[in-house]
């Protein structure tokens, strides 16, 4: 996979907007898969039955699938945010009424002047655990939440960095793909749930009457063994595979928010603070579920894989490490301090 990193604003907003649309396009492909798998091994199972029983010919899972992820596809998408502000138990800020609030109005408002973006609705969530996170479609129709315990602990400085650094998710795009992600792992967590209660309650795959042979005999009985454990295979695997998907779109993003965010204040060290309180929160936070946990600032609910880099956290881990990005801020400072020389040359 190319290093986002080295794109351009322009390349990034137009990766983010093909990446959509191959996660759309996938989603419903991993449906019609479930319907048409279906269809192919209960095609097999009665092909040879008797004549009066009855014979799978029409690929009715199929198309019912398919229709269903288009259906939910189209439905994520064009409802994520709200699903997804709703799922964290968020309050719309319109009428502010303390001396917080009023500084996050005035902070998003100058934060979304210097990204160059409309200004996105606000609201926060009512959780003591430090975080942020940005949802939306798109530029024009985006949304920034905060939880209480972020406004409690972070000064007006290090507040301004950490909507900076959720805007850069708004003006890159990360917010339609990342957003339309949490959508789709949240139906197929659903999906997975539904399925698992039925097994669970005795349904069964497939109908009576078939014959005791079945499938074309000992070759056609291994094939459809084989195609019925690929289906269930499925949909056991389906939400690690989407969990896996949502940790691999959120790391890099990250580095690239915070340095947008550095930009637009022209502050790294605020950033960085604000890095150092939240991840010495000691609690999770709970309002905020797995689903949206690529989301936020800092990873919710607090797993050791986002600790280190390499190895099995890139595979588990929703966030790169906290200290390296917090280093990668330093940096910044101090290469911009050395830059209007505060810093002699070496």
């Amino acid at each position: 996979m190319t290093d986002d990193t080295g794109l351009n604003l322009f390349q990034q907003q137009e990766a983010n907007r093909r990446r959509t649309v191959w996660l759309v396009i996938a989603f419903v492909l991993f449906f019609a898969w479930l319907g048409f798998g279906g269809d192919f091994a209960y095609w097999l199972a009665t092909s040879d039955a008797p004549p009066d029983t009855y014979h799978h010919t029409f690929p009715w899972f199929g198309l019912i699938m398919t229709a269903i992820g288009a259906g939910i596809a189209w439905y994520g998408f064009s409802t994520g945010p709200n699903k997804v502000l709703w799922s964290t138990g968020a309050v719309k800020l319109e009428n502010p009424q303390t001396d917080k609030e009023r500084q996050l109005v005035n902070v998003v408002e100058e934060m979304a002047i210097a990204a160059g973006i409309s200004r996105p609705d606000i609201w926060i969530v009512p959780d003591p655990d430090p975080n942020a996170f940005a949802t939306g479609l798109d530029q024009s129709r985006s949304h920034i939440a905060v939880t209480q315990g972020l406004l409690d602990i972070c000064s007006r400085d290090e507040l301004q960095s950490v909507v900076a650094h959720e805007l850069g998710h708004v003006k890159n795009l990360d917010v339609r793909l990342m957003t339309t992600l949490a959508a789709l792992v949240g139906a197929v967590a659903l999906m997975h749930d539904g399925v698992g209660r039925l097994l669970a309650s005795g349904g069964r795959i497939g109908g009576g009457g078939g014959s005791r042979g079945g499938g074309k005999g000992k070759g056609g009985g291994l094939v459809v063994i084989v195609v019925l454990v690929l289906w269930v295979i499925s949909w056991i695997l389906a939400p690690i595979i989407a969990q896996f998907l949502a940790m691999a779109v959120s790391r890099k993003r990250e580095y690239l928010a915070d340095a947008m965010g550095a930009q637009f204040t022209r502050n790294p060290m605020a950033l960085a603070s604000a890095l150092t309180k939240i991840e010495a929160a000691d609690a999770p936070t709970t309002s905020i579920k797995r689903g949206a946990a690529h989301l936020c600032i800092a990873d919710p609910l607090g797993r050791r894989a986002n600790l280190r880099e390499g190895g099995l956290s890139d595979l588990f881990a929703t966030h790169p490490p906290m200290a390296a990005r917090i280093a990668r801020l330093k940096g910044m400072a101090y290469q911009r301090l050395k830059a209007e020389g505060q810093f002699p040359a070496a």
